[in-house]
C-alpha cells in the first residue's frame, strides 16, 4: 500500500501599495509597517510623501527636537464626559482604536459624524509643541491646544501625535530613522531646538 502525501504550499499575498488620494498619516505608516523589505518601505514613503508626514517623522526621529509637552498619557476630563467617562484622553483614544480594529472599520467615510480633522491639516500647528517653536506660550495654553487638536483628530491620527510627542512611533509602526533618511534624503537631521 502506498501513501500519497500532499505538500501544502503557502503563498504570501502581496500587500497593495495603493491608498486613497490624500491618505491619513496612519494609513501611510500602517502600509509602511506591512512591507517586508526595506526597499518597499522606502517606496511607500516616497509615493505618499507629504509635508505633514515628514513633520511627524522628523518630530519623532530627530533627537534635537525637544517636546514641550509632558511625557506619558494625556489627561482629560471634558465637561460632557464627566458623568459618562473619566480617565485620560490617551485611554479614550486607545478605546476608539480598539473598537476600530474590532469592527475592521478605519474609514471616516459617511459614518464620521464628529467632523474629524487630519494631521495633514493640523501639522502647521506642531511648532507650538516643541522647544524653540512658540516658547512664550504658557504651559496650560500649550497643553490645552494639544488636547483640542487630539480631540479633533481621527483616533488613529491622535494616537500618532501621542506617540511622536514621546518619540515612541516605533512602538506601534515598523519604521526606523534609517528608512526615513533613505526615503527623504532632503531631511537635515539635528539643529532644530
Amino acid at each position: 500500500m502506498t501513501t500519497v502525501t500532499k505538500k501544502k504550499t503557502t503563498t504570501t499575498k502581496a500587500v497593495s501599495l495603493e491608498l486613497p488620494k490624500n491618505p491619513f498619516v496612519f494609513e501611510v505608516l500602517d502600509l509602511v509597517s506591512k512591507q517586508r523589505s526595506k526597499a518597499k518601505k522606502i517606496e511607500v514613503l516616497k509615493k505618499y510623501q507629504d509635508a505633514s508626514l515628514k513633520s511627524v517623522l522628523i518630530w519623532n526621529f530627530d533627537e534635537s527636537i525637544i517636546s514641550t509637552l509632558p511625557q506619558g498619557e494625556v489627561p482629560y476630563s471634558g465637561f460632557d464626559d464627566q458623568n459618562v467617562y473619566s480617565g485620560t484622553l490617551t485611554t479614550r483614544i486607545d478605546e476608539a482604536v480598539r473598537k476600530m480594529h474590532e469592527t475592521d472599520s478605519f474609514s471616516l467615510g459617511s459614518g464620521d459624524t464628529q467632523g474629524h480633522t487630519t494631521i495633514r491639516r493640523e501639522a502647521k500647528n506642531f511648532y507650538r509643541f516643541v522647544k524653540g517653536g512658540q516658547d512664550a506660550l504658557s504651559t496650560v495654553r500649550r497643553e490645552t491646544m494639544f488636547i483640542n487638536i487630539l480631540e479633533g483628530l481621527h483616533p488613529l491620527e491622535a494616537e500618532i501625535l501621542i506617540l511622536i510627542k514621546d518619540k515612541k512611533l516605533v512602538d506601534k509602526y515598523k519604521i526606523t530613522k534609517e528608512i526615513v533618511s533613505e526615503a527623504f534624503p532632503d531631511i537635515n537631521w539635528g539643529g532644530r531646538s
